[in-house]
């Protein structure tokens, strides 16, 4: 879940940043014909170029957002027996999964949690928890990191880069044809565009935003279940399946923080459903069942 926040936080900056900064330097007016409506090939780079540049370069630095914004401590040398055991165990996985040697960090939080990130699968960062140390025994620790090593191997935030930078060229075309319309038919303005096209395109992109994220997050949830299956091959299925039952007890006792519970991740059937990161614990539990 830290890994989607961070990932999503900061494309949706990147974005905003490149759509002011092209607006200042006026690139934007190559969409504003006067009176004769949307230049559509010139729309589409627009969009393209917005789009893919927010992803692509939140996953690019991903791995320093991450260490920052997280306050990562990255394992260079082991100082302890658990940390050397944590960097072996991910060494090991690492190697059977068939991938580059990842950056292993640790840090503080009394919450049971861990993610990966990265740009490629040999250069890569599996970061877990203080909490998760503390609460978890080993197997189930491994577990875990097994988990995040197959996410990484899966090649899933190159993925979802790709697809959030789909999402966004569809939102950013989508928007402005909108915009466009209610300036021209219902306010009709003849010449550049008003004020309406403006206010408009900023609520669609709001509105279908949000729709787009279903998208977003219906990929989110196939990828943990494939997370959970490499998991439960690199450490054992009954190891993943007791780690799973560990984090939904954790839930159930301490409910949802608030960064989570906008997100919809443990809340009831309907459409908060849509806006899952990740699946129920249950349905992980039961569809790991059903592979073994």
């Amino acid at each position: 879940m830290k890994r989607i926040i961070l990932f999503l936080a900061t494309n949706l900056a990147v974005i905003a940043v490149l759509s002011v900064t092209l607006r200042l330097l006026g690139v934007e007016r190559i969409l504003d014909q006067q009176g004769v409506g949307l230049d559509m090939n010139s729309l589409i780079i627009f969009a393209a170029v917005l789009g893919f540049g927010g992803s692509l370069i939140s996953l690019f630095i991903s791995k320093w957002t991450a260490k920052r914004m997280m306050g990562l401590r990255v394992i260079e040398t082991p100082s302890t027996a658990a940390e050397q055991w944590l960097v072996s165990t991910v060494q090991r996985q690492a190697q059977q999964a068939g991938i580059g040697m990842p950056e292993v960090a640790i840090y503080e939080g009394a919450e049971m949690n861990a993610f990966a990130t990265g740009w490629n699968r040999n250069d890569a960062l599996v970061a877990v928890s203080s909490g998760l140390l503390q609460q978890m025994g080993r197997a189930e620790v491994e577990a875990v990191l097994g988990h995040e090593v197959s996410h990484v191997a899966n090649g899933d935030m190159v993925t979802l880069a790709l697809i959030q930078g789909v999402v966004n060229t569809f939102v950013i075309v989508l928007s402005r044809v909108v915009g466009h319309l209610v300036d021209r038919v219902v306010f009709k303005t003849e010449r550049g565009h008003g004020p309406a096209f403006w206010i408009t395109t900023i609520v669609a992109e709001l509105v279908l935003g949000i729709l787009a994220s279903m998208i977003v997050f219906w990929f989110s949830r196939q990828r943990e279940y494939r997370a959970d299956a490499g998991g439960a091959k690199l450490a054992g299925r009954n190891s993943m399946i007791n780690a799973l039952a560990r984090l939904g007890g954790m839930q159930q006792a301490d409910g949802l923080p608030d960064q989570l519970a906008a997100f919809g991740i443990a809340g009831g059937k309907g459409l908060g459903d849509l806006f899952r990161t990740h699946p129920r614990i249950e349905d992980r539990i039961a569809r790991l069942r059903e592979q073994g």
